[in-house]
């Protein structure tokens, strides 16, 4: 079980990784970051993370704070694995 949270926590580091990438390129590309390559990478890495988050988001959310719900989410997934971890060790 130890090892299952450690591997869940590393995937959620990744994808946060990945979120925070494409949101300075995001900002740096400006208009033309669609064909960044390096932003299609980042976008393609959080496309899971996204899809699922507007699948759980209720209807009057916009799809342009889709990203950022998700990347809270993710963060907040990431506190309970940590979370969790502590738990495992100090018992």
């Amino acid at each position: 079980m130890f090892q299952t949270i450690i591997i869940l926590k590393a995937l959620a580091e990744v994808a946060l990784c990945a979120f925070l990438g494409q949101g300075i390129l995001y900002v740096l590309a400006g208009a033309r970051r669609e064909s960044n390559f390096v932003y299609t990478t980042f976008k393609m890495l959080t496309s899971p993370v996204t899809k699922f988050t507007r699948f759980i988001a209720p209807r009057f959310i916009v799809d342009q704070h889709i990203g950022l719900l998700a990347f809270f989410l993710l963060m907040v997934v990431w506190l309970g694995l940590i979370i969790a971890k502590i738990n495992m060790v100090l018992t």
